[in-house]
């Protein structure tokens, strides 16, 4: 594969980013919106509340969720997706009321919501579960010290959008930093809101009475970067991914120089170039700033053609490694025992059907099939819509040969 390809907005910050306009009345002008199904899912959702959605060229989504009549969001709607959980916090910051059922989404494992649920509680919220239904109520909520007991990106943003209407201050302490925590904070102030120390351990937010309209650009994928940057190591490929921001890539970045590849970094792009020889790697998944967890399975595949044996530790999710199963059929040589993957490479994969188990499971067959000799048929895209905007397009402009076949039902 040779050639450019320019990132997307954030999916992570763009599913929490949309919900937020329930906090403000007026127009939120969101730039960089990726077209992606869970996009489409959100906006669909806050129509069946009362909002206003309408994208205006391409990328850019205008939200005026000041007509918002409701507060329970649909359960054939829910259940597609995980990040629906952030309604609850707005809807709860906003109108002191949410009725949500349990998300839906990819399933990896047990992703509890206990720590949001702490945090609503501690601002004055009481919540109960009825048949899979999350009902959170509040006579006024009131800023609080919250400490989450693990790194939790969605109590993180959760609890901030609970807050920020909130009276007096909320802290929240082993808060997670990933890149999307800090634009939805950036968001969400330039909405109004007074929200300090994201990106570390300790947020602090104070309460504002409201939240006006405003214009808000989301930041660059940092996961759909990463997956085009392996890529272009497993092809032995020169590719220069555009719109990113190279901090941000850091971990990824780093382990690509590892096994081989030649990474240079440019103010807003960076050019990957792989080697004949990928060198075998050990990697553990953690929060940000280390290697990303949505970044496991796009690894994997890229050790699985590494001379030696390279290991793999999800420091983050229960059961990350259901994809293996599929890329085993592949050729890989893998053997997962829990958390664990230890990958004996092999010197080529060959051609199969296979199927996308989730998002980044997805992502990794579809590189899995860049690399494999011969023909390899991937089904369940919907799991890659939800998260990559036109991926096929994408690897085709880079010389990939690759195509979506329709099928009749």
């Amino acid at each position: 594969m040779a050639g450019e390809v320019t990132i997307s907005g954030a999916k992570n910050a763009a599913v929490a980013i949309i919900p937020a306009a329930i906090l403000v009345k007026g127009k939120c002008v969101i730039e960089n919106v990726p077209r992606i199904k869970d996009v489409d899912v959100l906006i669909d959702m806050l129509r069946s509340l009362g909002a206003t959605a309408e994208f205006q060229g391409e990328t850019t989504l205008v939200v005026d969720a000041t007509g918002i009549n409701k507060c329970c969001a649909p359960y054939e709607m829910v259940r597609k997706m995980r990040a629906s959980y952030y309604l609850i916090g707005a809807l709860l910051g906003r109108f002191l009321k949410a009725d949500v059922a349990m998300p839906g989404g990819c399933n990896f494992g047990s992703r509890p919501i206990d720590q949001h649920i702490k945090g609503f509680e501690a601002l004055g919220a009481y919540v109960s579960r009825d048949a899979g239904v999350i009902i959170a109520e509040a006579d006024h909520l009131t800023g609080t010290n919250i400490y989450l007991d693990v790194v939790s990106v969605g109590a993180t943003i959760n609890i901030m959008l609970a807050a920020v209407l909130a009276d007096g201050i909320t802290t929240i302490e082993n808060a997670a930093k990933e890149p999307h925590v800090v634009d939805i904070a950036n968001f969400l102030n330039a909405m109004g809101a007074q929200v300090k120390g994201a990106g570390t351990d300790l947020i602090r937010i104070t309460g504002v009475p409201a939240l006006r309209g405003g214009t808000y650009s989301i930041i660059p994928d940092q996961i759909e970067a990463g997956t085009f940057m392996v890529a272009a190591a497993a092809t032995q490929g020169n590719v220069l991914v555009k719109n990113v921001i190279p901090k941000h890539m850091e971990s990824v970045s780093a382990k690509l120089a590892e096994i081989g590849a030649t990474v240079e970094e440019y103010d807003d792009s960076i050019r990957v170039i792989g080697s004949p020889v990928i060198h075998k790697a050990n990697i553990k998944t953690l929060p940000y700033p280390g290697f990303p967890t949505d970044m496991q399975p796009q690894m994997v595949v890229l050790l699985s053609i590494a001379e030696g044996t390279s290991m793999v530790v999800e420091g983050v999710w229960d059961s990350r490694f259901q994809y293996v199963d599929e890329l085993e059929r592949l050729g890989a040589n893998i053997r997962v025992d829990g958390k664990i993957a230890v990958i004996e490479g092999v010197d080529h994969l060959e051609g199969a059907p296979v199927r996308a188990t989730d998002l980044r499971g997805g992502a990794g067959m579809v590189l899995a099939g860049l690399i494999a000799q011969g023909e390899t048929t991937i089904t369940d895209l919907q799991y890659i819509d939800r998260g990559y905007e036109n991926m096929e397009g994408k690897f085709a402009s880079l010389g990939a040969d690759i195509k979506r076949i329709i099928c009749d039902d």
